[in-house]
C-alpha cells in the first residue's frame, strides 16, 4: 500500500472516530475502538515518518500536494471550525500516544462548546504534547510555502474544471429532456475556461491528465473540450472560433447517450448489430442538436455528425457525397482519439504514450489530416505534461514542458532520487539521457501521482 493511501485511511478513521463521538459519547466502548483503529492507522503512516502534517487550504484537506475531496465534504463541520480560528493545518508528532488521539477527536467533538479558546493552548492544557495546530506559514521555509501556494492553485483549477464539467453534464441532461439550454451560462463557462486556457494552459492541461484517471462519465467530454480549444489557439484560430470549436467538441458524443451503457462499457467484443447501434450516435447527436440551431448555431451538429467520417470518408456514416468534414469536426476527431486512447477504459488495453503516437502516426493522411496530425504532436508532444517517466539512467521523472523542436525530448523534473530534483532538457541533454517508458499510475507510479 502507498504512502498516500494510508494517510487517506488515517483522514478516514480519524472522522469516522469523530461521528462515533458524536452518535455515542466519549465514554462509549464504539467510540474508543474507533479510536484504536485510528491510532493504528496513524502508527503505521508513522512509522516511517517522524511527523504526518495534513493541510487545511479553502474547504479541502490536503497532505502534499494531494487534496482528499470526498473526505473533506465529511469533515466540513471540523474545516469551519478550523477556519475560524485560523488554523491551516494539523500535526501529528512520532510520539503520538493513543491517549493523546482519544482527547484531540473528542476536543473536535466538542469544538462548538469552546469556541473562544485559543486551540493549541487548549489542547496543551489537555495533556497533548504530539499534535500541533497552526498555520501552514508560520516556521515554514521558502520551498514549503511555494508547496502550500502550488496546491492552493491546483484546488482553483480542479474547482475550475468540475464546475466546468457539472456546467456541460447539466446542459446535455437538458438537451435529452428536450428542454431549453441556457446557451449563455454555457458559453460564460467556456468563455472562462479558455480564457485561463490561454494564460496557464500548463495548469490546465496537467489536470487533464489527471482527470483521465477519473472514471465520471463527462471527464471525456470535458477534456475533448480543452484540449480542442488548446490546440485551436496554439494553431492560431480567432478567440471566437476557439470558443465554436470548444462548444461543439462538448456535444460531440451527445448521441452515445441514447446508447445503452451497458453496450458502451461491455469488455466483449461487441455484436455487430450493437457495433451499428454504437456508431449510430453521430447521427442521433446531429439530429438532437439540429433542434438547437437557433441558439447554438449548425457547428454543433456538423461536428457531431461528422466526427466519426475520417479525413479519407472510410468511417462513418456513409455519405452519398464526397465532401471532406469540416475543419473543427477534424480537430475534434483528433483530440477524441487521443483523449480516449489515453484513458483506461473497461473494454480497452492501456495505451502507453508513445504507443498512442505510433497507432495515431499510422492513420495519417486516412483517419487523420496529415498537416494536423503533425503540427498536433508538435503542440502536444508525445509524452503529455504529466506524464511520470523512467528515464535511461534509472531516474523518475515527470514531464513539464514540451519540445515543439524535438517532440520525443521533453522538459523534465526528476523527482526520484529525491536529492536529485532538478529541471532538465532532453533536449540538450539526449546524448546522455532518454526517456525509457513512461510509468502505470495505478501501480508502479501511484507513489508519485501526488507530485504529476
Amino acid at each position: 500500500m502507498g504512502h498516500l493511501e494510508k494517510v487517506g485511511i488515517v483522514l478516514r478513521d480519524i472522522i469516522a472516530s469523530l461521528q462515533m463521538a458524536k452518535l455515542y459519547s466519549t465514554a462509549h466502548v464504539i467510540f474508543k475502538n474507533s479510536v484504536t483503529k485510528a491510532y493504528n492507522s496513524l502508527q503505521d503512516v508513522l512509522r516511517d515518518k517522524s511527523e504526518l502534517i495534513i493541510g487545511i487550504i479553502g474547504e479541502e484537506l490536503a497532505f502534499e500536494k494531494e487534496i482528499f475531496f470526498e473526505l473533506s465534504k465529511l469533515a466540513q463541520p471540523m474545516i469551519a471550525y478550523f477556519k475560524e480560528k485560523g488554523i491551516e493545518r494539523i500535526v501529528f508528532d512520532s510520539g503520538l500516544q493513543e491517549e493523546e488521539l482519544e482527547k484531540f477527536i473528542a476536543f473536535l467533538s466538542e469544538f462548538r462548546e469552546i469556541t473562544k479558546k485559543e486551540p493549541q493552548g487548549y489542547l496543551t492544557s489537555l495533556g497533548i504534547r504530539n499534535i500541533r495546530v497552526g498555520k501552514i506559514k508560520v516556521g515554514l521555509a521558502k520551498a514549503d510555502e511555494s508547496l502550500v501556494e502550488e496546491t492552493q492553485q491546483l484546488i482553483n483549477y480542479l474547482v475550475l474544471y468540475n464546475n466546468y464539467q457539472t456546467k456541460v453534464a447539466q446542459s446535455l441532461e437538458t438537451m435529452l429532456d428536450n428542454e431549453t439550454v441556457d446557451y449563455l451560462a454555457l458559453r460564460l463557462a467556456v468563455t472562462n475556461i479558455m480564457e485561463n486556457l490561454i494564460s496557464r494552459h500548463q495548469d490546465l492541461l496537467k489536470l487533464t491528465t489527471i482527470k483521465r484517471y477519473d472514471l465520471n462519465t463527462f471527464v471525456h467530454i470535458v477534456n475533448v473540450s480543452i484540449l480542442a480549444m488548446y490546440f485551436s489557439s496554439k494553431l492560431g484560430f480567432r478567440q471566437d472560433d476557439v470558443l465554436d470549436i470548444g462548444i461543439a467538441a462538448l456535444f460531440h458524443d451527445i448521441g452515445k447517450l441514447y446508447i445503452s451503457r451497458k453496450i458502451i462499457g461491455k469488455q466483449d467484443k461487441l455484436t455487430g448489430e450493437e457495433f451499428e447501434k454504437v456508431k449510430s450516435h453521430a447521427v442521433l447527436g446531429a439530429e438532437i442538436l439540429l433542434k438547437y440551431v437557433n441558439t447554438m448555431g449548425v457547428l454543433p451538429a456538423v461536428v457531431a455528425f461528422e466526427h466519426h467520417l475520417k479525413y479519407d470518408l472510410t468511417g462513418y456514416p456513409k455519405l452519398a457525397f464526397t465532401q471532406k468534414p469540416h475543419i473543427a469536426s477534424l480537430i475534434v476527431s483528433l483530440c477524441d482519439v487521443y483523449d480516449a486512447l489515453s484513458q483506461r477504459r473497461s473494454y480497452k488495453n492501456e495505451y502507453p504514450p508513445d504507443e498512442i503516437y505510433d497507432f495515431m502516426i499510422k492513420e495519417k493522411g486516412k483517419f487523420f489530416e496529415s498537416v494536423l496530425l503533425d503540427n498536433f504532436f508538435k503542440i502536444m508532444g508525445v509524452w503529455p505534461i504529466g506524464t511520470i517517466v523512467l528515464l535511461s539512467d534509472s531516474s523518475i521523472a515527470v514531464v513539464r514542458q514540451e519540445n515543439e523542436e524535438e517532440i520525443f525530448c521533453p522538459k523534465v523534473e526528476v523527482i526520484k532520487p529525491a536529492d536529485k530534483k532538478e529541471l532538465i532538457d532532453l533536449k540538450e541533454a539526449k546524448e546522455k539521457i532518454r526517456i525509457e517508458r513512461a510509468l502505470n499510475p495505478f501501480t508502479e507510479a501511484k507513489d508519485y501521482l501526488r507530485l504529476i
